[in-house]
């Protein structure tokens, strides 16, 4: 999956929305039941964890993806955390502090449906918000330059770096959505009814902001991709294809991990086990 790998700059208008892979569906069935199996592995095993970052523009799908992908999994193996506004006990601390303590144990996947990375997205594009951290050295949106975005990228680079080398596997994926796509998605929640309740007016506000959303989003791919955390770009405007290639690109790397083992049992209990099958069946 390097083909999606954000391993040198790129330009997001350059950058494929739409890939159609044949049977999506069925190679995403066969493929989430390794993961599942491997998942099972790495929670015996015990010595990783494993954080899935997802980031996309509205309506990019990142709800549904997590639906998919994981449904395989056992439920004790996978948490997954919806970042929205911070509540106001959030904002007493540092703007990583939420993302910290939502962090997977090791043997767990955690998946962070919007992330950190929107302390340099949303945030970025309205920088009023800002003000709401009460930070010391931010009394207006004046305060706010080019020095501070710079420092909250290396802060970022620095937490996930910590993280990778503590154990987790950090995999993060952009959800590239095609303007034009997310005009047909934001219609059909306005089609279905059943679809109502996802529909909220602030998303044609935020619609209206697309040009500096993908600059944003650009400056994060660039700045942030490290070969410890990835960034992979993947195509969302077909939605199976994403899913799947959101599945075979975590499945493809972990696969690599060829340590993550189930533990040996005890040469004690080993020597013993057909003494323990004549206890039981002798019950």
């Amino acid at each position: 999956m390097n083909d999606y790998k954000v391993t040198s700059n790129i330009t997001l208008k350059n950058s494929e929305t739409k890939v159609v892979i044949d049977d999506a569906e069925k190679e995403l069935k066969a493929i989430r039941k390794k993961l599942g199996k491997l998942q099972d592995t790495l929670y015996a095993h015990g010595k990783y964890a494993v954080l899935v970052c997802l980031q996309g523009m509205d309506t990019s799908g990142k709800d549904s993806l997590i639906r998919e992908v994981f449904k395989d999994f056992n439920a004790r193996g996978v948490v997954v955390h919806s970042f929205k506004v911070p509540t106001e006990l959030e904002l007493k601390h540092d703007y990583l502090w939420r993302h910290y303590i939502a962090l997977p144990a090791r043997g767990k996947f955690g998946v962070f449906n919007r992330t950190h990375y929107e302390n340099v997205l949303v945030t970025r594009v309205h920088p009023g918000y800002i003000l709401g951290e009460n930070l010391p050295t931010v009394n207006s949106v004046n305060d706010i330059d080019e020095a501070f975005w710079d420092r909250r990228f290396e802060q970022i680079n620095n937490f996930e770096k910590h993280l990778a080398e503590s154990g987790t596997i950090i995999f993060k994926f952009f959800l590239n959505l095609s303007k034009a796509e997310q005009k047909n998605r934001l219609l059909r929640r306005l089609r279905k009814q059943e679809k109502h309740w996802k529909f909220s007016p602030s998303d044609l506000k935020e619609r209206k902001l697309w040009d500096e959303y993908q600059t944003c989003y650009e400056d994060v791919l660039n700045r942030t991709s490290k070969s410890h955390a990835p960034w992979y770009t993947i195509p969302a405007d077909d939605k199976p294809s994403a899913r799947y290639l959101v599945a075979k690109t975590m499945y493809e790397a972990l696969s690599k991990y060829t340590d993550i083992q189930e533990p040996e049992l005890d040469d004690d209990v080993k020597a013993n086990l057909e003494l323990y099958r004549h206890q039981l069946n002798n019950e």
